[in-house]
């Protein structure tokens, strides 16, 4: 099936170039110049992946991304110019999987947009083809061919990043995790994301379980190693 990528940019000149290269690598792309623009029409008819650029008149990037996420766990990329590393940071934390900063690779994005899919796939599957079983630790449980997280049997909506850097961790309770091996569980080998992205994931994930249970506090950080996840 062919997937479907929306595009979000108020430089023409991005539109064209970028829609032309991923309709050449098999991707049909709709295009828009503002965040306005784009909501309406991700809305009425939803795709696989979003590429936003962050700063775009009438709605920008970050506005977008938060009225997408009252909805929905769409993959998102930011596009960021290349001094606003606050702007990365916030993005991350609102909800965003990852970010590429202008200007860019046409192939590296293509590249991140097909290790979207591939987890989107992979969190999407079932357990009867993946022989994945559901992890039940105390009061977790993630459900991978459900796309489902659980704490004390209330639902936690988390991305397919977060689902899959939760789960690298609760894996293996009490084992310290890595920066260097989450990266590799939710982006895989050949993206390379810096240490910052996991510690903005980590954050949401701990924001988003207080929000079900203000005393969750099962995801320890080890300062100068990784994470690990309290044993139950």
């Amino acid at each position: 099936m062919q997937e479907t990528i929306a595009l979000v940019d108020d430089d023409r000149n991005i539109l064209t170039s970028v829609s032309i290269a991923l309709e050449a690598e098999g991707f049909k792309v709709r295009t828009y110049a503002d965040g306005t623009e784009a909501l309406r029409g991700i809305t009425a008819s939803p795709v696989d992946v979003a590429v936003l650029d962050i700063k775009m008149p009438r709605m920008d990037g970050m506005e977008l991304l938060n009225r997408l996420r009252e909805s929905s766990n769409l993959p998102v990329i930011f596009l960021t110019s290349k001094d606003d590393e606050v702007d990365e940071v916030v993005g991350l934390r609102m909800g965003a999987d990852d970010y590429i900063t202008k200007p860019f690779s046409q192939r590296l994005l293509i590249e991140r947009i097909r290790a979207l899919l591939r987890r989107e796939r992979l969190a999407g599957g079932t357990s009867g083809e993946t022989g994945e079983q559901a992890i039940v630790r105390g009061e977790l449980t993630l459900d991978p061919s459900r796309h489902l997280c659980a704490w004390k049997g209330r639902e936690v909506n988390l991305t397919v990043t977060e689902f899959l850097i939760l789960k690298a961790l609760a894996q293996r309770p009490g084992h310290v995790k890595s920066r260097d091996q989450l990266m590799d569980a939710a982006y895989g080998e050949s993206i390379y994301v810096d240490d910052r992205t996991i510690d903005s994931h980590i954050k949401r994930l701990r924001k988003k379980f207080k929000s079900a249970d203000n005393a969750f506090a099962q995801i320890e950080t080890l300062y100068g190693v990784g994470y690990r996840y309290r044993d139950a």
